[in-house]
């Protein structure tokens, strides 16, 4: 029984999708949330926020893994069609809840951790109809 080389190029660009858009999305929001709440929206203080942002190493870290993150996407949805890609990829909300308890202490409700478990089982439907 021999692994198909494209199926495994699919699913390590799928895994690349769903960790590095979730670990960039994490790593944006610990950046933000050092700099502080965006309160004064004139022109010279969100130059002032941005110029704060830039200073935080893990904020670069969270573009870097966005950036991977979208070309990985970009691969993917020259392999497979867009009605698989994108609601498959919509794992990356389940990924971001769990993040946000483990990586930045967040509190996640037991509401919203059902509605992940909706868009697990959404997923699963769309990825058995690909066949």
């Amino acid at each position: 029984m021999s692994i198909d080389p494209a199926l495994i190029r699919k699913v390590v660009l799928f895994f690349l999708v769903v960790c590095a858009s979730t670990a960039g999305e994490l790593c944006i929001s610990r950046a933000m949330k050092s700099i502080g709440e965006v309160k004064d929206f004139r022109p010279l203080a969100l130059l002032r926020t941005i110029w704060s942002a830039m200073q935080v190493g893990v904020l670069w870290v969270g573009l870097a893994l966005m950036t991977v993150a979208f070309f990985s996407m970009l691969m993917l949805l020259s392999m497979e069609n867009v009605s698989f890609v994108v609601p498959a990829t919509a794992l990356s909300y389940a990924a971001g809840a769990y993040g946000s308890r483990i990586f930045l202490g967040e509190r996640v409700a037991h509401l919203r951790w059902a509605g992940v478990v909706l868009v697990c089982i959404g997923v699963a439907l769309v990825w058995q109809g690909k066949g």
